[in-house]
C-alpha cells in the first residue's frame, strides 16, 4: 500500500472553465462520451441527487471518513503484516504454519478507477520467486491434508469471523480497487463469507470417502475478488488441499491480501503471489507440484492454459466466457424485461455472466427499443463515492466507472470499428450525465451505449465486450434467433423472452448456454448450484455445491465427474 505521501487524492484536473475532465479524446465524439460528445440519439437526462443521480458540480465532495487516506490505515491495521513498513502490500509464501509475508519484488502502482487516486503497490514477482513459492505452499500439502476435516472447517470458521469483523473496509477497498458501488462491493463480500459459511455446515458428505489432491492453484479476474477467488481458495482448502493465488493485477489485490493474512492468522495454508501473467506461468499452471489450476478469465487466456495442460494429468476448470444473449419472441411483458434489463447494468456489465447482445423479433422490435431506450436514459452511473453533504449515505449507482481507462479505448475502437463497417448506433449516453465530483478524472468512465445490426466481421459480433457496450440483432425466425445466440460457440448463460413457454423449454436444448433462463436472468449461482459453460466458455470440471469439492478432491466416481472435457461433455443431473 502506499506511503501516507501516496495515499492522498491528487488535486483534480480541469480546463480553464473548470468543467469535468473527461480523460479520453479530443471532444469529437466517441462512444459514451469518452471524447465529451453529445449523444446522437438520446440524451440521457441528468439524475436529481435525492434518487442517487445527479450530474457532477462543486457541491459533491468524497463521503467523509470513506477517503483513501482513512481507508488506507484501516486496512494496513486488520493486516500490519501483509505490508511492508513503508505500506507496500507484500508476498504472502509458506513453508511454515504462520507463512511468511515478504518480497516485495518490483513495485508496480495501483491506480484507482474511481478518480485516479494511487493505492499503492503490486509485490510484481518473476518465475524464479514464484515458484520458489510453489515449493513452499507444495510442502504444508501433506500435513494439512491429514488434518481432521472439523480442524480444517474450524480454521476456515474462524477465517471467516476475521472478515466479519472487517466487513466495512473490506468493501471499501473493493470500491476504490476496481470501482464499484456500496451495495456491489458489499454484495461481493457478503456473498464469500455467506457461501462459505454454507459449506462449512454441508461439506462433510461431500468429502466422505475422498482425499485431498494436494496443491491447488488459482488465478482469477478482478471483478469479483472475494466472492469468487476468496470463496474459492476457502473452499479448497477446507477440502484439505494448500492453496496458492496469483492477485489480479488489474484490481482487488489489497482486500484479497488482507483476507489471505486473517486466513493465514487462523491457520488455513493460502500463499499468495503477484506478478504478470505470461512469465508467472510457468509456476502457477505447468508446474510439477501444481495437481490442479482453477482459472477465471478471457478466453485467449484460458485457450493458452488449456494448451499448457494437454499433455498433464492435472485437473482443471477454466471458466471464460461468451456472447451471453437475450432472445425475444413472441413477448409482451414489457415492464418484466424492464426490471431485468436495469439489473442486468450492475457493475456495468463487467461480468461473465452479463447480457450485452439481444436478438429481436423484427416485429417486436419498436416495443423492444421503446422499453430498452427507457430503461438505459434513467440509468444511474458515476463517482460512488460521490455525496451533496457529508451525512447524506453513498449514491445509488447502477455502476462506476470501468476497471481503467484503457478497457474505455478498447470499447471506443469497437465501437468505431462498428459503425465502420455499417452498424447503426441506437444510443450513446453522454458522460457529462453521470454522477461526479468537478474536476476528477473520469477517464476510467464509459456512459452506455448500443448498436443495431452489427457487421459479421467486427470484433463486437464475436466477442463479449465487458462493459457498457450493447449490441441489438433482429432476426425474422426462430431458427435464426437460436444461431445467433450461439455465436461465439459456447455461452455461460442465456434467456429467452416469450409469452410460449412450450418454445422456451424447447430452446433450452438448443441453446448452446449451460444455464438458461425463461423472462428470467441467470447467473453464476451460489452454494449447491452447479455452475460451468458449454463450448468455448468453460474447460475442464464444473464447480458449485459438491461439484466444487468434488473437482479438488480424488474419489470415487472420478471418471464420471460433470464437467466439459476434451473428450466428453457431462452436465451435472442437477443443473
Amino acid at each position: 500500500m502506499a506511503t501516507s505521501s501516496s495515499t492522498s487524492i491528487p488535486a483534480p484536473a480541469t480546463d480553464n472553465s473548470g468543467s469535468i475532465q473527461s480523460g479520453g479524446g479530443s471532444g469529437t465524439g466517441g462512444v459514451g462520451g469518452v471524447g465529451g460528445g453529445e449523444p446522437r440519439i438520446i440524451e440521457t437526462k441528468p439524475l436529481d441527487a435525492a434518487s442517487g443521480g445527479g450530474g457532477g458540480g462543486a457541491s459533491l465532495r468524497i463521503k467523509p471518513g470513506c477517503e483513501w487516506s482513512a481507508v488506507a490505515p484501516a486496512l494496513r491495521a486488520a493486516a500490519p503484516e501483509a505490508f511492508s513498513a513503508d505500506g507496500a502490500l507484500l508476498n504472502l509464501t509458506g513453508g511454515t504454519p504462520a507463512g511468511s509475508w515478504g518480497r516485495p519484488g518490483s513495485p508496480q502502482a495501483i491506480a484507482s478507477p474511481v478518480d485516479g487516486t494511487v493505492l499503492g503497490t503490486l509485490p510484481m514477482l518473476d518465475a524464479a520467486a514464484a515458484i520458489e513459492a510453489v515449493h513452499a505452499a507444495a510442502h504444508e500439502a501433506p500435513v494439512w491434508s491429514r488434518t481432521p476435516l472439523s480442524e480444517r472447517v474450524a480454521r476456515v470458521r474462524a477465517t471467516l469471523d476475521g472478515m466479519r469483523t472487517h466487513h466495512e473496509v473490506l468493501i471499501k477497498s473493493l470500491m476504490w480497487e476496481i470501482g464499484k458501488p456500496h451495495a456491489l462491493a458489499a454484495s461481493d463480500v457478503d456473498r464469500c463469507i455467506e457461501g462459505v459459511a454454507w459449506y462449512a455446515e454441508n461439506i462433510e458428505p461431500m468429502v466422505r470417502g475422498r482425499t485431498p489432491l494436494g496443491l491447488v492453484s488459482n488465478i482469477a479476474s478482478w471483478n469479483y475478488p472475494l466472492s469468487v477467488l476468496v470463496h474459492a481458495v476457502l473452499v479448497q482448502a477446507m477440502a484439505g488441499n494448500s492453496v496458492i493465488a496469483k492477485t489480479p493485477t488489474d484490481g482487488g489485490g489489497l482486500a484479497i491480501g488482507v483476507c489471505a493474512a486473517i486466513a493465514r492468522r487462523s491457520g488455513v495454508p493460502i500463499s499468495l503471489v503477484s506478478g504478470p501473467g505470461g512469465p508467472l506461468s510457468k509456476a502457477l499452471i505447468r508446474h510439477e507440484l501444481i495437481d490442479c489450476v482453477s482459472f477465471v478469465g478471457g478466453r485467449a487466456t484460458g485457450r493458452d492454459i488449456a494448451l499448457n495442460l494437454v499433455d498433464t494429468s492435472k485437473r482443471f476448470m477454466l471458466e471464460m466466457e461468451g456472447v451471453n444473449a437475450w432472445g425475444v419472441w413472441d413477448f409482451s411483458q414489457w415492464d418484466l424485461l424492464a426490471g431485468l434489463l436495469r439489473k442486468g447494468y450492475e457493475y456495468a456489465k463487467q461480468r461473465c455472466t452479463a447480457y450485452p447482445r439481444f436478438v429481436v423479433q423484427r416485429q417486436l422490435l419498436p416495443r423492444f427499443l421503446d422499453t430498452y431506450l427507457s430503461v438505459v436514459k434513467g440509468l444511474r452511473f458515476g463517482n460512488p463515492f460521490a455525496v451533496a453533504r457529508d451525512e447524506d449515505g453513498l449514491p445509488a449507482l447502477e455502476f462506476g466507472p470501468l476497471i481503467n481507462a484503457k478497457k474505455v479505448k478498447e470499447l471506443r475502437g469497437m465501437w468505431d470499428e462498428a459503425l465502420v463497417g455499417g452498424a447503426m448506433p441506437i444510443y450513446e449516453g453522454a458522460l457529462q450525465s453521470g454522477r461526479f465530483i468537478t474536476g476528477q478524472d473520469t477517464s476510467a468512465y464509459m456512459a452506455p451505449a448500443c448498436l443495431l445490426s452489427l457487421p459479421r466481421s467486427s470484433r463486437l459480433y464475436h466477442g463479449e465486450p465487458f462493459g457498457p457496450l450493447d449490441s441489438i440483432i433482429v432476426v425474422d425466425s426462430v431458427e435464426q434467433m437460436v444461431a445467433e445466440m450461439n455465436v461465439s460457440n459456447g455461452n455461460l448463460v442465456a434467456s429467452v423472452a416469450t409469452d410460449d413457454a412450450a418454445l422456451a423449454e424447447r430452446l433450452k436444448g438448443e441453446l448452446r448456454s449451460f444455464k438458461v433462463g425463461h423472462n428470467a436472468v441467470r447467473s453464476r449461482g451460489d452454494r449447491q448450484e452447479p455452475f460451468g459453460g458449454m463450448g468455448q466458455s468453460w474447460k475442464g470440471c464444473f464447480v458449485g455445491g459438491k461439484h466444487l469439492v468434488h473437482a479438488v478432491t480424488r474419489g470415487e466416481g472420478d471418471d464420471r465427474l460433470a464437467g466439459n472435457f476434451r473428450e466428453v461433455f457431462r452436465m451435472p443431473p442437477e443443473a
